[in-house]
């Protein structure tokens, strides 16, 4: 599939775009500046210039999937977090929709189901993380959310624990949750489902057969 990226420049974002072509799919890396498309050009990743809080409706032409991926920041106020996390999100899918996009994987939060229940620091995020998979869930279009544990830069392990809800909170390393958005894009038990995913035991190229 030819898989357009949103975030492609953060910090899960590359690792999914550099997945995705290990998996054989076409990414294409949506990035807000000129600066940042050499990186992924140089290794053969089509890019296209688009801003979640301006205009980046060009982004969706000719793609058949979407990963979002992108967010505010953990150093950013509530008003960013709404901008990004949530209005952003909304609008990635409702151009989604309006072009016909075959499969669209949101990249959540652990507690995004439950935001009353998250740490009080944390519950402006939450609460625009579940309204944007709310309003996913609802779009029509074939959708799959996962919820990532807290995130980690530690190598990857290519090993996890991917249920539909979870009582306790983990850790999980960035490139394992990449890994995780890529393989479930393609895996027709993954449509339309939401999921909790930390680090475990079960090999990620196994999940859900």
């Amino acid at each position: 599939m030819r898989v357009l990226v949103i975030g492609a420049n953060g910090k899960v974002g590359k690792h999914i775009v550099f997945k995705l072509k290990k998996f054989d799919h076409e990414p294409v890396a949506m990035v807000r500046s000129t600066e940042q498309i050499p990186q992924f050009e140089a290794e053969g990743v089509a890019t296209v210039l688009g801003n979640l809080e301006k205009d980046f409706e060009s982004a969706f032409y000719n793609v058949d999937a979407v990963i979002f991926a992108a967010g505010s920041g953990p150093d950013t106020g509530a008003d960013k977090t709404i901008l990004i996390d949530q209005e952003g999100a909304i609008k990635s899918v409702e151009r989604a929709k309006h072009f016909g996009v075959q499969r669209f994987v949101m990249l959540s939060s652990m507690a995004a189901d439950r935001p009353e229940s998250g740490p009080s620091g944390m519950k402006h995020y939450l609460y625009a993380k579940h309204r944007a998979d709310e309003y996913l869930k609802q779009s029509g279009l074939n959708y799959t959310i996962v919820r990532p544990g807290g995130l980690t830069n530690n190598e990857g392990t290519g090993l996890v624990k991917l249920q539909e809800h979870m009582n306790n909170f983990g850790e999980i390393p960035r490139e394992d949750v990449a890994e995780t958005l890529v393989y479930l894009l393609s895996v027709p038990k993954a449509e339309n489902k939401s999921y909790d995913l930390v680090s475990g035991d079960q090999p990620i190229r196994g999940l859900l057969v």
